[in-house]
Order: C-alpha cells, then sequence, then structure tokens
C-alpha cells in the first residue's frame, strides 16, 4: 500500500500487485502492453473531476482563474 501514484504503477510493472490509476497517466503503458487493465466490467465510467467551492457569489480571483483554466481545458479535450 502506497501514497504515492508513481510508486503504485511502479509496484505494479514490477509485476508486485495491482494499482488503480486515471487512465491518462497509464495509457502509454497500456498501449504497449507494459500494463494490463483488468476488472473493466466493475469500472464505472469517469465523466471527469468535479470542483466544489462555497458559493458561486463573490468567487475569489484566483478561484475564478482556476475554474476558467478548467473549463477551458475541458472543453478543448472535447
Amino acid at each position: 500500500m502506497v501514497n504515492q501514484p508513481g510508486l503504485a504503477v511502479r509496484a505494479a510493472l514490477d509485476g508486485v500487485g495491482l494499482t488503480h490509476a486515471l487512465e491518462p497517466y497509464v495509457r502509454g503503458m497500456l498501449a504497449d502492453g507494459r500494463l494490463v487493465s483488468v476488472l473493466d466490467a466493475w469500472l464505472p465510467p469517469f465523466d471527469g473531476f468535479y470542483l466544489y467551492y462555497p458559493s458561486r457569489f463573490q468567487v475569489p480571483p484566483k478561484l475564478r482563474v482556476f475554474i476558467d483554466f478548467l473549463r477551458e481545458r475541458q472543453r478543448r479535450a472535447g
């Protein structure tokens, strides 16, 4: 059991066990066969991240910039 995604993936690559990782992080390793996806039938679809914050009113400027950045990135991703 580890608390770093990179370490968990490294362990899976070394054949030590299974890991749960976001697909974009391991896409190349899945494509070239270094990792194999298992339990796909039980994997729920990933609709994306959600951002929760206290109110849509009086959003701090730094948070507004971050929200706009995420929306633009999501728009470009399709």
